[in-house]
């Protein structure tokens, strides 16, 4: 399994015990907090800063092991961003709140409203993630889609559009009845809020790559038909039509009803696809390694909460004809990591941070964990890049040359999803595999340095998923290659 554990391979009746890469511990939290994380972070000074559920922030210093409660009475806060020592922003159910301690005694006295300039309809499920900062000073969060599982209240804030909820079955969609539903926003230093991205369901994640990209991941269901992460731009659509009523070349036009091919043709794909059931079913936050090494050989790439199982993943993304496209793969599955996995932060000291959930149905286990990087070296496909004739595997470490160049260690399938209305006998889970097929391996080439394998496949083809099988891959030294399922998406071909 994963580099969580001791791992051992038998060679020549000798036994090689190969030493954790990580560890997973997991941080007592205050008695009486009801340790739903939504959203940790670290200020300057080093001391981590979470939100929590039932509305406190609290503060925990990583040396004294001390929480101290920091502000509360928010209303479900799903995000935190740490902006000094004694002020944070948080993102609830209401608005973007900013916190303030101004006196210096380590509890907030100033409760300030960032911005409020979006709609709330009473839905319980127009939850609102981030914010997240770019180095011009923007703020960036993403907004809800209401759930057919609930009503619109009475009185709502915002302009009432009924055109962002189907009206033949409305009670299989996601909607946005009011401003802006399913939208990524920008608030700029000016305090002025801007819709900035549309076509989002239920965007429970969103942070920046080290050139300041952005992405956000989506949860599958009614027109995301498996998890997603998408490199997020201004004014484009990522594909739930939902939200498209807010923009005015929209008006009076019902976009449940539009045709497939007009909304596929709109929309930017994702820049990486999670298949449910195999990889991920509810991704959650997209953080980058930016710890120069202490979290090992991974710096730059980004790491991906799961919330329905006890699994970290990791991303490798590339651009292809200038777009991202890339492959994920598991990072830490079990062993000891618990399932909820929500929000991510990696601490000064290069650990990463795991705040924990289990909210309203959201399968998790309440609390915090954090993952350490021992020092020992992992033996990990590093990237999976796509080249003209098939696919390029480097490794953390030099490989075995007979294990790696062996085609019967890759096994490699392909299949794409269907971009559709969902279909109200599918139920909830839409995500069916289409066009399924094998792909045949013509030639395995090693390169001299031992740690890429050149892979020529048959057949490549845009629009889907290429899922690979490692087998019995490995170290010269017999440290065997510890995750083993990768999945690339391919959205375009190299020329």
């Amino acid at each position: 399994m994963l580099f969580l554990i001791s791992l051992s391979y038998f060679k020549a009746s000798t036994q090689v015990k190969f030493k954790d890469s990580y560890r997973v511990e997991t941080i007592e939290m205050p008695k009486g907090l009801s340790s739903q994380t939504g959203g940790i972070d670290f200020l300057p000074d080093g001391r981590l800063v979470a939100c929590f559920l039932r509305g406190e922030v609290m503060t925990y210093n990583l040396k004294t092991k001390e929480w101290k409660l920091f502000a509360e009475g928010l209303l479900l806060p799903l995000g935190i961003l740490a902006v000094n020592n004694s002020e944070v922003l948080v993102m609830q159910l209401t608005n973007l709140m900013r916190i303030k301690d101004t006196d210096g005694d380590g509890h907030a006295d100033l409760y300030e409203n960032a911005t409020s300039d979006f709609g709330v309809s009473g839905n319980y499920h127009e939850f609102n993630y981030g914010p997240v900062k770019d180095k011009a000073g923007n703020l960036f969060f993403a907004l809800n889609c209401a759930s057919s599982g609930g009503g619109v209240r009475t009185v709502v804030r915002g302009e009432l559009n009924k055109s962002g909820r189907d009206g033949i079955d409305g009670h299989h969609e996601m909607f946005s009845v009011v401003p802006y539903r399913g939208w990524v926003m920008q608030l700029t230093p000016d305090g002025k809020l801007h819709p900035f991205a549309s076509g989002f369901r239920s965007p429970n994640g969103i942070g920046f790559d080290l050139n300041g990209n952005l992405f956000v991941t989506d949860n599958q269901s009614d027109w995301v038909p498996t998890g997603s992460l998408y490199h997020v731009r201004k004014d484009n659509f990522y594909g739930h039509p939902a939200s498209l009523v807010w923009k005015k070349e929209w008006k009076n036009r019902d976009p449940f009803n539009a045709p497939i091919t007009e909304l596929d043709k709109m929309r930017t794909r994702a820049a990486v696809l999670f298949p449910q059931g195999i990889m991920a079913n509810s991704p959650t936050q997209p953080l980058v390694d930016m710890t120069n090494g202490k979290f090992g050989p991974f710096s730059g790439q980004l790491f991906i909460g799961e919330m329905n199982r006890n699994r970290i993943l990791r991303v490798m993304l590339e651009k292809v004809d200038g777009e991202f496209q890339g492959a994920c793969i598991p990072f830490i599955d079990g062993h000891g990591l618990r399932t909820g996995n929500n929000r991510l932060a990696f601490a000064p000291d290069g650990s990463l941070w795991v705040g924990q959930i289990s909210f309203s149905g959201w399968g998790g286990e309440p609390g915090m964990q954090r993952i350490v990087n021992t020092g020992d070296a992992p033996m990990e496909v590093y990237t999976m890049s796509l080249t003209r004739n098939g696919f390029d595997f480097t490794f953390t470490q030099n490989a075995d040359v007979a294990s790696a160049k062996n085609p019967t260690n890759y096994k490699i399938r392909r299949y794409r999803y269907e971009y559709k209305k969902k279909d109200p006998e599918e139920g909830i889970d839409i995500a069916t595999q289409i066009d399924v097929q094998d792909v045949n391996i013509i030639n395995t080439k090693l390169s001299k340095d031992g740690k890429k394998v050149s892979l020529t496949i048959d057949d490549l083809k845009p629009g889907f998923i290429y899922e690979v099988n490692l087998g019995d891959i490995k170290s010269p030294t017999g440290q065997p290659l510890t995750n083993k399922l990768i999945c690339y998406t391919l959205n375009k071909l190299r020329t």
